[in-house]
């Protein structure tokens, strides 16, 4: 079946099965590589995006669900030579390691300051805890979260 996607709002017509994970689409036909398959089970948070203002598992989110949504990936966040605030405040408070959650995380954290601006670190604590990091660098990404609503 054919579908329309709006990624990062482009238009992009893409062929596959209604049921195909919108991962996979983003990854091997519109090579948007940002999001990473970790679980493919929705528990590690390293392909998450934004679907209509919510962070979610793009591993579990289908071809035909995302086909009636905005999403927007990590490469969507910046504007032009501009950086997102988190994306920066990653960088600032040096919150990756590897820096393969790191994506996933940036994309839930913008998701939340956009729907709450100024969150309480129990919120971030609580947001954030989907999201797994080998590294252990979850002190770095509260404050950079921290940073980032304070901008």
């Amino acid at each position: 079946m054919r579908y329309t996607l709006t990624v990062n709002g482009r238009r992009h017509e893409v062929s596959g099965a209604p049921s195909l994970p919108l991962l996979a689409v983003l990854r091997d036909d519109l090579e948007l590589t940002g999001s990473r398959y970790g679980c493919g089970k929705g528990q590690c948070g390293a392909c998450y995006v934004i679907a209509d203002g919510r962070a979610v598992a793009s591993c579990l989110m289908t071809l035909e669900q995302a086909a009636n949504t905005e999403i927007t990936t990590i490469e969507g966040l910046a504007r032009g030579d501009a950086l997102h605030p988190v994306q920066q405040a990653f960088i600032d408070e040096d919150a990756m390691q590897c820096g393969f959650c790191t994506s996933g995380m940036i994309v839930e954290a913008a998701a939340l300051l956009a729907r709450e601006p100024v969150p309480d670190e129990v919120t971030i604590r609580e947001t954030m805890a989907v999201h797994l990091c080998r590294c252990g660098v979850y002190g770095g990404v509260i404050r950079a979260i921290q940073r980032a609503a304070a901008s």
